[in-house]
């Protein structure tokens, strides 16, 4: 998608907002939102792509976890050295979406694209962000590939869920935006 500057910052900005609010392990209520972190970092990549915001985004996500833990007194046990690896993670992500960028009409084949690109960049970002905390944070005595696998079906599917959730509503946006300036185009014109 290329945009103008002006509304890429301001999409790049809603985006912050929407994952600086919905950062739910640090700000949980019973009416919080999933953390949309992830679907955050593909849009990103599909919409924005430089690597600017990309760059900007991960010092987001960074500054807001550190705000959480050193300021508002949120437990810090994901912070173990396996947290660089959120760095790789969010990368992997943005870099899934910058595979579907030139994939912007609403069809068939573009809704495959879109959904095989969420699919597989959750589940690389998932291996890297939980199998790196799993095996190297220093938080399990005799971390296994079978219990691995087993956390993997317990805790993957609702990240991945939630994922959709944001990338399906954002599209949905999208096309609803879409329209309305091609029917505002059509009055006007």
């Amino acid at each position: 998608m290329t945009t103008s500057t002006k509304p890429q910052w301001l999409l790049g900005a809603m985006l912050a907002l929407l994952m600086a609010a919905t950062r739910s392990h640090h700000f949980a209520t019973p009416l919080a939102l999933p953390d949309a972190s992830w679907a955050v970092f593909f849009l990103a990549g599909a919409w924005l792509g430089s690597a600017r915001w990309l760059l900007g985004l991960l010092t987001l996500a960074v500054a807001v976890d550190a705000v959480a833990i050193g300021i508002a007194g949120v437990p810090g046990y994901c912070v173990t050295p396996a947290y660089s690896a959120l760095l790789v993670t969010y990368s992997l992500l943005w870099a899934g979406g910058r595979r579907v960028a030139r994939h912007e009409a609403i069809t068939v084949a573009d809704l495959g694209t879109w959904t095989v690109a969420v699919v597989v960049a959750a589940f690389l970002a998932e291996l890297c962000s939980s199998g790196s905390f799993y095996f190297f944070g220093g938080r399990f005595a005799d971390p296994t590939l079978q219990v691995f696998i087993q956390r993997e079906l317990a805790f993957f599917p609702p990240t991945l869920g939630a994922m959709a959730f944001y990338v399906a509503a954002a599209r949905v946006v999208q096309v609803l935006a879409t329209e309305m300036t091609r029917r505002s185009g059509e009055i006007h014109g």
